[in-house]
């Protein structure tokens, strides 16, 4: 397995470590309800190296990822971050990534730790003759996200433009003898930021910014968190998730995120069709045949991954991801349910071994710092 330039961070603090995708990553510290409360309460700070960051540049860096991205990137702006998909030729999805610009030929993309192995063969495919040249810097760098109501406000104490930027934005600043990125971006559902540097300075980086902060207190505002916590706080946010919501076997129109498909990208001078827009185009001239939708349950049990969803006695669709939720205080699931079972409130039923419960579908995202329990 592979480390993080964080992994005696995680060792020092005594968290529980895992495999994820390859990489050595702690579940949790103290655990994962405690952490989930903190981040939604106060703040939590995450290793998120694992995650592959590459950079893109070149004279037709821009053109490359308008083949390669369903969202346009000819309208971004310097400083500026953008959700978007990755798509096969079949219209499923190989990743979501974030899209970071620089300026006209220099981009970052983050993406998947489970995907950035198969992406990169991708990108070269993709890339052609064209003249980009495409580094993967995942090794050479960190990355962690601080993420809670009062992360903005710490920051606030040694930066005046961070607590600025607006959602997905970012800046690069120098801090002592490194340059660092630094964007408005989470996934959480929680305002925050996540911070890109250089490897071999990310422990002089974490004290510095950390060196008022006893993370050790039960009043810390920042307290280190796991991926346990980071996936019942991304489920209670309806985030999807690859291999869950997303998949190069699940068409990217019916994944809930139809604000990142721009089918009308390539029209214009500077325009370019991406990968999979043809059979995207065609789905939806035939339809979608589901649609991903969340669900609230009855009861103390939780629905897992894989189990069947019905509606009126019948078999209408299959959970993705589920938990029971901290901050609501009840189970909560998404799944992809035919088109007939997508309306709010349709009572809806979760098969598992133990029996049936009962539930209904909801509105996504199931929280949101406005949006309080």
């Amino acid at each position: 397995m592979q480390r993080t330039p964080l992994h005696s961070f995680h060792v020092d603090k005594k968290a529980k470590m895992v495999d994820f995708a390859g990489w050595e990553m702690p579940m949790f510290y103290s655990g994962i309800l405690e952490e989930h409360h903190q981040v939604r309460k106060s703040g939590g700070l995450f290793d998120v190296s694992h995650m592959g960051r590459v950079k893109v540049t070149g004279r037709h860096a821009r053109k490359f990822l308008e083949k390669l991205c369903t969202r346009k990137i000819v309208d971004m702006v310097p400083g500026q971050c953008r959700y978007s998909l990755v798509c096969n030729e079949q219209g499923g999805v190989k990743d979501d990534i974030i899209v970071y610009r620089f300026d006209e030929d220099d981009f970052l993309l983050v993406v998947n730790a489970s995907n950035r192995e198969k992406l990169l063969p991708h990108f070269e495919k993709v890339k052609g003759d064209l003249q980009v040249k495409i580094d993967d810097q995942t090794l050479s760098t960190a990355m962690v996200a601080m993420q809670g109501p009062k992360v903005m406000d710490m920051i606030s104490k040694f930066s005046s433009e961070i607590p600025t930027l607006k959602r997905y934005r970012f800046t690069t600043k120098n801090l002592m003898i490194m340059k660092v990125i630094v964007s408005r971006t989470g996934y959480t559902g929680e305002d925050g930021v996540e911070a890109i540097l250089p490897s071999m300075f990310v422990g002089m980086a974490m004290k510095l910014i950390l060196k008022d902060v006893d993370m050790n207190s039960p009043d810390a505002i920042v307290k280190p968190a796991g991926l346990g916590c980071r996936d019942t706080l991304r489920i209670e946010a309806g985030m999807p998730l690859y291999g869950h919501e997303l998949g190069e076997e699940i068409n990217a129109l019916e994944c809930g995120v139809d604000f990142a498909i721009s089918l009308d990208k390539h029209e214009g001078e500077r325009g370019e069709r991406f990968v999979g827009q043809d059979a995207l185009e065609a789905t939806v001239k035939t339809g979608i045949k589901q649609r991903l939708v969340g669900i609230a349950l009855e009861g103390k049990r939780s629905a897992r991954q894989g189990m069947t969803i019905k509606s009126g006695g019948k078999e209408v669709g299959t959970v993705t991801s589920g938990c029971s939720s901290p901050t609501l205080g009840y189970p909560i699931a998404m799944g992809f349910v035919e088109l007939g079972a997508t309306e709010l409130n349709t009572p809806v039923q979760i098969e598992c071994d133990r029996g049936t419960f009962e539930g209904k579908v909801v509105k996504m995202p199931f929280y949101s710092p406005t949006k309080k329990a």
